[in-house]
């Protein structure tokens, strides 16, 4: 298949670690033999706004190759709390980009979902696929569920990477049942279950105590505030606590930090590369991710893959990968959170029963599966729907 994908979310040089996953799904379908291109739209916007994160968008280049992938950067005018507006002038942007594809895929349903009526018209087959807050933030707290349904019905095919998502889609494209289920997969050659104490002297870090591990944006739908609180609340006195990733909430979460007086127990160790990302899991004892939306959390994956144990809120398809059981936390409160987080720790699990609950989830299952999607999406317009690059 020739597939083109529209999407507001892939890594760039000055942003090397937004929509890794993404990237990860689609140099795979590269690698099984279809030829993909990337246009990933960009904003520029009027002065007074242009400052911070804008530096990083406008030092983007315009174009660049990403492990073989073709990746293109269109501008578009954004103004500020104009949403609708800005998704059609997105859209634009991308379709001039949209040459003689078998299938465009919009990955991130919003905005790049505004594109599909225009496709619609041109009878190209189109697949918007859904990842967590680009449909439940957008159709809920954004108020946009009725723009983003006529996207969905006017593309007549989506996806998604967990179940709880794929039935939202449904509900919003009116049409039970239709939706594809097609979960990111998790790299079990890269997240393997190893030594902890290894892992920790290739980390630098002490081997005494036990380690609990916060991976995600420092942003408000992954409350590290609330990680920070249940921490305190549940943790032994000699357990460390340890935040991965970058965001807005960074300073407010130092303050907290320094404010409970866990300067000496909490570290904030920004962003990390995949490959150390693994030793970081495999030198903890416990994965802890408190979201208040999700779709598939793949650092759940990641983290059972290494045979870790995980305590998760109960938020969009974490439950598909957890269950039911100790390792998901109904309740929202730091009380009842840390009371989970010290029964896990006290009562360490089997790493080897751990990799098993993300046996089957490998890349070459979730790719098998986004196939059969868009050629299903091809088949439905009279697309080729073949293998190869020049199909």
């Amino acid at each position: 298949m020739r597939i083109t994908v529209v999407t507001s979310l892939y890594p760039s040089p000055p942003r090397p670690h937004e929509g890794i996953f993404a990237e990860r799904r689609w140099r795979g379908m590269r690698a099984r033999g279809h030829t993909v291109e990337v246009v990933h739209p960009q904003p520029r916007t009027p002065g007074p706004f242009a400052r911070g994160a804008w530096g990083e968008i406008a030092a983007m280049p315009a174009s660049e190759e990403r492990s073989g992938i073709p990746v293109v950067r269109p501008r578009y005018w954004h103004v500020p709390r104009r949403a609708r507006a800005n998704a059609r002038r997105f859209a634009r942007a991308a379709l001039a980009h949209v040459a003689a594809p078998d299938v465009v895929v919009c990955d991130y349903a919003w905005p790049a979902s505004a594109i599909a009526p225009a496709l619609a018209e041109r009878g190209v087959p189109c697949v918007v696929g859904g990842r967590g807050s680009d449909v439940l933030q957008v159709a809920g707290e954004a108020g946009l569920a009725e723009e983003l349904a006529h996207n969905l019905v006017s593309a007549g095919h989506w996806c998604a990477v967990s179940q709880d998502l794929v039935d939202a889609m449904d509900r919003l494209g009116g049409r039970a049942g239709h939706g594809v289920l097609v979960p990111n997969g998790v790299a079990l050659e890269l997240f393997e279950v190893s030594g902890r104490s290894e892992a920790r002297e290739r980390l630098g870090l002490d081997a005494r105590g036990q380690i609990v591990l916060v991976v995600g944006h420092l942003i408000p739908r992954k409350d590290p505030l609330l990680a920070l609180a249940a921490f305190a609340a549940g943790a032994p006195p000699d357990a460390r606590l340890v935040f991965i990733g970058r965001g807005e909430l960074e300073d407010e979460l130092c303050a907290a930090i320094e404010a409970r007086g866990l300067a000496g127990r909490v570290t904030l160790a920004g962003e990390r590369e995949p490959g150390e990302l693994a030793d970081w899991y495999a030198a903890c004892d416990l994965l802890l991710l408190t979201s208040s939306r999700e779709g598939r959390p793949n650092v759940v994956l990641e983290a059972l893959a290494c045979g870790r144990a995980v305590l998760a809120t109960e938020a969009g398809g974490t439950a598909e990968i957890v269950g039911q059981g100790a390792m998901l936390a109904r309740d929202r409160s730091p009380q009842a959170i840390g009371a989970q987080l010290a029964d896990l720790l006290r009562a360490p699990q089997d790493p080897v029963e751990l990799r098993a609950m993300v046996a089957a989830l490998s890349w070459d299952n979730s790719l098998a599966a986004l196939e059969r999607c868009l050629e299903g999406a091809c088949a439905a317009r009279g697309g080729s729907g073949g293998n190869g690059a020049d199909a």
